[in-house]
């Protein structure tokens, strides 16, 4: 990969990595604050962050966005007068975006992690990876044999999921240069076999750790032998004493993709703002600094004379190269849903009670509608309903409706994207609300349907507007929930008038996680919800 460099300033510009919004920190520039569009991973930065203000007088104010959306965001000028600069893992993808030149200015680049594979200690010594550095392609072999399985996330919403994507897809195609479409067509059989390894995705790094945590401590029907994701991620959970067995950090011989975290000051930050920029670069790279970075939050340094610590980061692996044109790397990420990875089934609990008329019951329609395709916007192009993928959809209002069930073929979709699409413009509201009688007639629709659809990712997603007025609660969901089909997390959305601690237990419960639609469009819940799937 080319890089750029004006003195010790990489001018790469703008790829986002992933992870979940936090909301906004206001739309008026204050002196002395920095607000920043970053990735949810920087947020074990808060120590040094809040150092940096006492030494440096500068604030800095982090909200999160995902890969994609952030990419969206600063394409579409929606950061324009809302940051004054971003902080992702990585510049890389947006770099291919000529509409990104105009927005972006300078970059430096403030420390680095490669994306590698973490083991547990007993499977890597099984495989002799303690004492040798395995290929990608040996780790491949190894993966479509089940020979071990891992988690990774997903490549559209998290850039440790599309920098683990890009590496193995360079080293895997042999090329010895930047990825094309050619070459990725050629790779496709032994990535295919790289990717049956994969049991877990998520759409962030950090949920991604905590549900390999929760996995491999409490899950023991369906375990997980590892996870591919940032090196100072990995560090952290074997320094956490969560897990029951460390990782061993598997770091392939033939290269790596490495995040460089490089803070970039957008062009439409107010004049002043440079001068907080310059500061807070300047901060992080004191050697002082780079060294409570390294033993912190496990990072590497990027300031020559400040080595890194060699008991805990080995000799960095080659870098591989990254894709030097935009229809290369979208059509990567396009390969990986609809060729690549195991499927996913995704079953939707849609509420259409009388509390959903008018604005609410045209969102729901507006947001399956998006997932079909109709969304042309870079996040929806890839957060689309994919081929392969199975779709359940059950209205439910005072008692659960009849499901229509749909399969996306591998050609022509468009057919049966269009039934799905009828069938979100024929939703009706009217009724109660029963919650968990249709929850469960979901769990019971994937206890029929798990022998045909072995090894496919399943969830279930929750959109309800209110709380449960019929049929079965909560306390007896929760009582009959070790019958139900375990591993199939349930991810409720906040709306409406939603009961946000019932909310919250459910997906506790089953292992997912809560999206709040109460601040954004219900199209953007769902959208995020993607990289969950």
């Amino acid at each position: 990969m080319r890089r750029l460099w004006a003195g010790s300033t990489a001018l790469l510009l703008l790829v986002v990595a992933g992870c979940t919004d936090s909301g906004s920190s206001g739309n008026k520039p204050t002196a002395g604050v920095l607000r920043v569009l970053a990735g949810s991973e920087l947020a074990d930065l808060k120590p040094i962050l809040d150092q940096a203000k006492n030494d440096i007088g500068v604030t800095v104010k982090l909200d999160y966005a995902g890969t994609l959306d952030g990419v969206q965001q600063v394409i579409d000028g929606k950061t324009d007068g809302r940051y004054e600069a971003i902080w992702f893992s990585s510049n890389r993808y947006l770099a291919l975006h000529p509409e990104a030149q105009s927005k972006i200015g300078g970059s430096v680049k403030t420390m680095a992690s490669p994306v590698v594979l973490g083991l547990t200690a007993s499977v890597a010594k099984r495989l002799g990876w303690d004492r040798i550095q395995p290929t990608w392609a040996q780790i491949a072999a190894a993966a479509g044999d089940r020979k071990f399985t891992y988690g990774m996330t997903s490549p559209a919403a998290s850039n440790s999921g599309f920098s683990a994507l890009v590496a193995v897809a360079s080293a895997l195609a042999g090329a010895g240069s930047a990825l094309d479409t050619a070459a990725i067509d050629k790779a496709v059989p032994k990535l295919k076999s790289f990717f049956a390894g994969q049991t877990l995705t998520a759409g962030s790094s950090g949920w991604l750790s905590d549900s390999y945590v929760r996995r491999a401590t409490q899950d023991r029907e369906n375990p997980i032998d590892g996870l591919v994701n940032y090196e100072s991620v990995l560090l952290s959970l074997n320094a956490s004493g969560r897990l029951a067995e460390p990782l061993t950090l598997i770091y392939p011989s033939d290269g790596v993709i490495t995040a460089d975290y490089p803070l970039t000051l957008l062009r439409s930050a107010p004049a002043n703002a440079g001068d907080g920029f310059r500061k807070l670069t300047e901060y992080l790279r004191r050697p002082e600094v780079q060294r409570r970075i390294m033993t912190q939050v496990y990072r590497r340094p990027v300031v020559p004379g400040v080595q890194p610590d060699v008991t805990r980061f080995p000799a960095a692996p080659p870098e591989l190269p990254f894709p030097a044109r935009l229809d290369a790397a979208d059509a990567l990420i396009g390969a990986f849903y609809d060729r690549l990875r195991r499927p996913a089934r995704t079953i939707y609990v849609l509420d259409v009670s009388g509390s959903m008329e008018g604005d609410r019951i045209d969102g729901l329609r507006r947001a399956l509608t998006g997932l079909t395709g109709a969304d042309n916007s870079l996040t929806g192009r890839f957060q689309r309903f994919h081929n392969r993928e199975s779709v359940t959809l059950i209205p439910f209002s005072s008692e659960p409706k009849q499901a229509q069930s749909y399969t996306i073929p591998d050609q022509g979709p468009e057919a049966e994207l269009g039934k799905i699409r009828s069938f979100a413009q024929s939703l009706s509201s009217g009724g109660g609300t029963a919650i968990y009688d249709t929850l469960q007639q979901a769990f019971d629709a994937t206890k029929r349907e798990a022998a045909q659809n072995e090894g496919k990712f399943t969830s279930i997603v929750l959109m309800t507007d209110g709380e449960n007025t019929s049929g079965s609660n909560f306390a007896a969901f929760r009582a009959r929930y070790p019958s139900l089909q375990q591993g199939v997390p349930i991810f409720p959305i906040l709306f409406g008038e939603g009961r946000t601690e019932e909310m919250n237990g459910l997906a506790q419960l089953t292992g997912g996680r809560t999206f709040d639609a109460r601040s954004q469009s219900l199209a953007a819940v769902f959208r995020e919800i993607r990289g969950y799937q």
